[in-house]
């Protein structure tokens, strides 16, 4: 590794190379406190999020859902109804969406605020200095904040044959009429639903034994239920080999318990994770260590090892890659990158929730039963199914759960699994729950309307709180209710 000259003078306080969540937030938060910052952006402002991710696919969610809901006439008391579209408009509108919020991530926006924005690819020249456009700026502190894209596996046949990723399928304007999802994680979960119920035939191929591996068996389970009825194929424990042509149609190879099976199709959609953004970032020249799964390493305060002046946030970083996270790391990445000589802050993993954005929804905070069991954490569980809530049956939404773990013996809540309409919203009860160290007693406790859906987490609480009542107490009583009759 060569000898880098400190500057005796710099440019600027802060550098940020990245527009995406975690490097809007980062300059948003550095200009707040008045910090001289630039951010480099050398595609789009908003990133992945807005561009290709969050904001278009529950765009398309939501399209698909109305098409849903309609088919379901019958079930709220109305006569058959088929719901009329076009998929090009569908697929508009994603746009419109995405049109309609970027200037809450605009360079005008973000130059109003204070931040200079520059538009080009950054390239670390030194440990204080980033080439852009041709151009040597330096800063105090330099935040790396480049995000992911779709990983895409070196299948024979695949890049020759074509494809499309969670990037490139927004540019689809006519349906496909057989679409093959490679990936049943969430993205691959959500896309498969979605193009489902724009009438496209779908098969999601997934290598593991369930789709949504990371939840709990019964979350897949019931997943996987509602994905075979609305006409999903899912084939489970099947591992591509090869993708090939044959006359017009796409065929994508896999092999399951030693046989081969063919699937043949009009589009392909990979959808097997994510990869770091680390190209041409100047980052070997540096010496810059990177993990087994290419991100980048930090220590726990988001700092490069080598040089503590260099952090990194978002999905470069790890180790989880959302949006809310790659958000929450970007407070830490500004405020210990501008003050850390002073007073260093660690990130906080401890209350991480996500969701995904099938129907029924999955959301989760802490722990689900397989990671305690994995890291030998003792636990009980607790379970309150939705089907006996008034406003779900009302609704037509009366399936799923709320699962929670908690200390054995106590209300301290471990972890929780919700499954059903709003789950991402249900969930932030036991995140506030989690973070303040409040237990199930506090939720129990608390009012919630009737009839809302919210009520699931007190009538868990009240599950709960049933297992564990008092029985010498309530003998006790019994006795003292009847010497007073």
């Amino acid at each position: 590794m060569a000898d880098f000259q400190k500057p005796k003078k710099f440019d600027r306080n802060l550098i940020v190379i990245g527009a995406g969540s975690a490097g809007l937030v980062t300059s948003y938060i550095a200009a707040m406190v008045k910090a001289k910052v630039t951010l480099i952006e050398g595609h789009r402002m908003g990133g992945d999020c807005l561009n290709t991710g969050c904001v278009p696919s529950k765009s398309l969610l939501r399209s698909a859902r109305m098409i849903a809901d309609i088919r379901r006439a019958r079930e709220f008391g109305l006569k058959p109804m088929r719901a009329e579209f076009e998929f090009a408009e569908v697929m508009e509108r994603v746009k419109r969406n995405v049109r309609a919020i970027a200037p809450h991530d605009s360079i005008e926006r973000y130059t109003e605020l204070g931040v200079e924005c520059i538009s080009g690819y950054a390239k670390l020249v030194s440990p204080w200095e980033v080439e852009v456009n041709g151009q040597r700026l330096s800063a105090r502190s330099i935040v790396i904040a480049t995000g992911a894209r779709p990983s895409v596996p070196p299948i024979p046949g695949l890049a020759k044959t074509g494809y499309l990723t969670s990037d490139t399928v927004w540019d689809l304007r006519e349906k496909p009429r057989r679409l093959v999802v490679l990936g049943g994680g969430p993205i691959g979960c959500e896309l498969s639903q979605a193009f489902a119920r724009l009438g496209v035939e779908v098969t999601q191929i997934e290598m593991l034994p369930r789709i949504l591996f990371r939840e709990d068996e019964d979350v897949s389970a019931i997943v996987t239920k509602k994905f075979l009825r609305e006409g999903i194929r899912v084939l489970t424990g099947h591992k591509v080999v090869a993708v090939d042509l044959y006359a017009k149609d796409k065929v994508v190879i896999c092999e399951q318990d030693g046989k081969t099976v063919k699937v043949p199709c009009d589009e392909i959609l990979v959808a097997v994770g994510r990869t770091a953004n680390i190209d041409a970032l100047g980052l070997e020249e540096l010496g810059i260590e990177l993990n087994k799964n290419r991100t980048l390493k930090v220590d726990e305060y988001l700092r490069v090892p080598n040089f503590p002046h260099i952090l990194a946030c978002g999905d470069v970083a790890g180790p989880y890659q959302f949006t809310h996270v790659a958000a929450h790391q970007a407070w830490y990445a500004s405020v210990n990158g501008l003050f850390g000589t002073f007073k260093k802050f660690r990130v906080d993993y401890s209350v991480i929730p996500w969701a995904t954005f099938t129907d029924p929804e999955v959301a989760r905070v802490g722990l689900s039963e397989a990671d305690a069991k994995a890291q030998n954490v003792p636990y009980e569980v607790v379970r309150y199914d939705i089907d006996d809530l008034d406003r779900a049956i009302v609704d037509e939404e009366a399936h799923g759960f709320v699962k929670v773990l908690t200390v054995p013996g106590k209300d301290k809540i471990l972890g929780v699994t919700i499954v059903g309409a709003h789950a991402g919203d249900l969930i932030a009860e036991y995140v506030l729950a989690m973070r303040h160290g409040l237990g199930l007693n506090k939720i129990l406790g608390t009012i919630h309307i009737y009839p809302t859906f919210n009520e699931a987490n007190k009538y868990a609480a009240g599950a709960w709180k049933k297992a564990h009542k008092p029985e010498w107490l309530l003998k006790w009583v019994e006795r003292f209710h009847r010497w007073r009759l």
